[in-house]
């Protein structure tokens, strides 16, 4: 990790929120419960920590896209805590994940079967989810498959269910009325499973005004994204403040950066800040973008370069410009949410894309009974 001094930005993650937002998210849902979503790294935050730090709030379901990362992670989980493979096995991998106590969640009748056979070979029944899709046509049981499913339900010889799943393609807008056809389609196919558990709420899902069946999979939420076009009901869990590395003065029409994409249209101060799209920052925010200095929004005036991005700080009184200076990047004038508005894109890719160059400040989450938790 980058010592404080030597980068060029400091990431704060802040675990008390996390761990708040878990709560939050719980409350909103029960009696369902929740499972922590902390696929590629825990949104890019440290899986390990992320991990821990829900364990402690009293998660004990967790998912995860691929086989590698439950690999890597499984040894960070405590006894008898749940992990799920969201993604499913790639053929020759059924013993790998077994051999973990992974669950799979089986996307096909070719998985299911592969499943099956490890569970005939091994003389043992073996744990796994199934899921159906419900019309978003990514991942589970497409209609074909989960009629012949429903009809020959041998395939399933061996297999544990633990839990039926589908997924919601428009939870994010609670008007949509996909979402209840999603929800019908999905009823029927888990009618013919009466005794085992479902799933079929993400983040967006959980605060749709309805129940939420047996589990929710929380992901964009526990880590501060807005998990619906609607003012945000969970805390911010990340910062990110830059320093200045150096001003200059410039006239009037000089241009800005590759290409000289800015022209300025008054005499103009510049400071340029060390953090690019190598870190994370998406290159589509050049001349778009912005960030603050005490509270005062400074444009992105040029292109985002690799490793640096220059700011119009002219409105800026001079007190606050100098080169160590800070520049909020995300934080309480700019949430994730507005960066990746600027940018054309969704929080989830402005969290999963910053960078190995930041030190990173990870903050403990509090002992739960020493502080109030506000929803």
């Amino acid at each position: 990790m980058q010592s404080i001094d030597t980068a060029g930005a400091v990431l704060r993650i802040d675990l008390d929120a996390l761990a708040d937002n878990y709560r939050i998210i719980q409350r909103q849902v029960a009696p369902a419960t929740v499972a922590g979503v902390v696929k590629a790294d825990g949104y890019g935050l440290g899986g390990e920590h992320v991990a821990a730090t829900l364990m402690d709030a009293g998660c004990r379901h967790f998912c995860v896209a691929l086989l590698g990362e439950a690999v890597a992670l499984k040894p960070a989980l405590r006894e008898g805590v749940a992990l799920f493979v969201l993604n499913g096995l790639q053929p020759g991998a059924e013993a790998d994940c077994a051999a973990i106590g992974a669950i799979p969640v089986l996307n096909s009748l070719d998985q299911i079967a592969r499943w099956a056979a490890l569970a005939r070979t091994s003389g043992r029944r073996l744990p796994a989810a199934l899921q159906v899709d419900s019309g978003m046509a990514r991942l589970g049981l497409p209609p074909e498959e989960a009629a012949m499913l429903i009809a020959e339900r041998e395939r399933l010889d061996g297999i544990e269910l633990k839990l039926i799943m589908s997924h919601l393609a428009c939870a994010d807008d609670p008007d949509a009325g996909f979402n209840a056809e999603q929800r019908a389609h999905f009823e029927r196919f888990a009618s013919h499973f009466p005794d085992v558990p479902r799933a079929l709420d993400n983040s967006g899902g959980a605060f749709l005004a309805r129940d939420h069946f047996d589990m929710v999979r929380a992901g964009i939420a526990l880590y501060g994204g807005a998990p619906q076009r609607a003012p945000n009901p969970v805390r911010a869990v990340v910062a990110l403040e830059a320093r200045i590395t150096q001003l200059r003065n410039i006239p009037a029409g000089a241009g800005v950066g590759y290409g000289l994409t800015h022209r300025c249209d008054r005499p103009t101060q510049i400071a340029t800040i060390p953090v690019g799209y190598a870190d994370g920052w998406p290159r589509h925010l050049g001349n778009v973008g912005s960030a603050f200095i005490e509270g005062i929004r400074v444009p992105i005036v040029g292109r985002v370069s690799m490793d640096s991005i220059t700011l119009d700080v002219t409105d800026v009184p001079d007190i606050f410009l100098y080169p160590g200076a800070p520049v909020e990047l995300i934080g309480p004038h700019q949430t994730i949410d507005d960066v990746a508005a600027d940018a054309g894109t969704i929080s989830y890719e402005i969290l999963t894309q910053l960078g190995q160059r930041y030190h990173r400040d990870v903050r403990a989450a509090a002992v739960p009974h020493k502080r109030s938790i506000t929803a």
